[in-house]
């Protein structure tokens, strides 16, 4: 890994500063890639921005900034996005600061004394090269001030190109098209890659992998067709099989269900009967749970109501503490409340179903 420290004086940074909405931000001659296209959206807010030009203009220093350096000799901005956006937007005249006199001022209002100052500002710079895995341990690593990348994002700048690039248009943006078509099932923010990165998670599964290592096996492709296709195939499959239930079922780990159980034979009619059996019955307490309860079989997921702690101490008094079972003596705490006609064959959560078993006989009791 190299790392280079650079003073990068403002006027250096503005000189060929750009912003094309969708298609990204560049600055610093046109060679600093300051937001790739469909990244994530200006997050600072304005009293944020404010105190980032308050900073320069007071000569203060700002947090250390990291660039990648790129083989064709650009850059792109690893952190520092938001102070960087900031000072460029203030110079385009974009919004006005207070600087004490309760008069605020764009760069275009300021003396001449003060753009000098302001344009003479060095940024301390950070540029880095190196092997992929290098540059995400090393990033990890600093991403400690401001506002803080997430795993995704560091993976996003380590991996770009083309295909990163494409997936971001996909899953990246407010209002794009993957949360539009997914938002009813799908949670996460698409600005702070939170979308993307469990798209790529769910994929990567399939092929036994991480997300680094789904990523470095396809930074080089020409789009992200097949994760967009796949992540269509995710929603169309939920809605083929389910009735939509949009609280219930926003936010389940949808893609996980879909890889291991998209070649089950399912019958949505069926599915649905069960499904509303389910949440009408009192003793399930975890209602999302019902999905992955019809799809596996395991009572887990339900969460299912459990005997008062009350009633435990009074039956295991009648029983004298003996489980019947194995017709042994145990003091309460090694001892579990259960059902005697289990919730799978109608049993109900009541004085009448509880029995007192040892762990050990209501273990094997609940493994047959």
């Amino acid at each position: 890994m190299k790392i280079e420290l650079q003073n990068i004086k403002v006027s250096d940074l503005v000189d060929g500063y750009a912003d094309n909405q969708e298609g990204g931000v560049v600055g610093y001659h046109g060679l600093l890639n300051i937001r790739p296209k469909y990244q994530r959206e200006f997050i600072y807010s304005q009293a944020q921005a404010a105190a980032v030009i308050q900073t320069v203009m007071n000569g203060f220093p700002l947090n250390t900034m990291y660039w990648i350096a790129l083989p064709d000799g650009n850059y792109e901005v690893m952190d520092g996005q938001q102070r960087t956006l900031s000072i460029c937007q203030y110079i385009s005249g974009d919004f006005s600061v207070d600087f004490g006199d309760s008069n605020p001022k764009n760069f275009f209002n300021l003396k001449n004394d003060e753009k000098d100052r302001l344009l003479n500002y060095c940024l301390t710079v950070y540029f880095c090269s190196g092997t992929e895995s290098e540059k995400l341990a090393w990033f990890k690593t600093v991403n400690i001030a401001g506002e803080k990348l997430t795993d995704q994002e560091l993976r996003n700048a380590v991996y770009a190109g083309p295909w990163v690039t494409d997936a971001k248009r996909h899953f990246s943006k407010t209002g794009c098209v993957a949360s539009k078509l997914g938002g009813d099932y799908i949670t996460g923010s698409p600005i702070r890659q939170e979308l993307l990165e469990k798209v790529l998670k769910w994929i990567a599964a399939t092929q036994g992998q991480t997300i680094e290592q789904y990523m470095a096996d396809h930074q080089n492709d020409a789009d992200a067709l097949a994760e967009w296709t796949y992540f269509q195939n995710v929603i169309s499959w939920i809605e083929a099989k389910f009735e939509k239930r949009t609280k219930l079922m926003k936010g389940l780990d949808w893609g996980r269900l879909y890889n291991e159980h998209k070649s089950d034979v399912l019958d949505k009619a069926v599915l649905e009967k069960r499904i509303s059996e389910l949440l009408r019955d009192d003793e399930v307490t975890n209602q999302k749970g019902v999905y992955e309860y019809v799809l596996t079989g395991k009572e887990k997921f339900l969460n299912l109501r459990s005997f008062d702690k009350r009633d435990m101490r009074r039956k295991y008094e009648e029983q004298q503490g003996i489980c019947p079972l194995c017709h042994q003596h145990y003091e309460i705490e090694e001892m579990e409340g259960d059902h005697i006609t289990p919730w799978s064959q109608g049993g109900k959560t009541e004085y009448s179903n509880l029995q007192m078993l040892c762990k050990k006989c209501n273990r094997e009791k609940s493994n047959h």
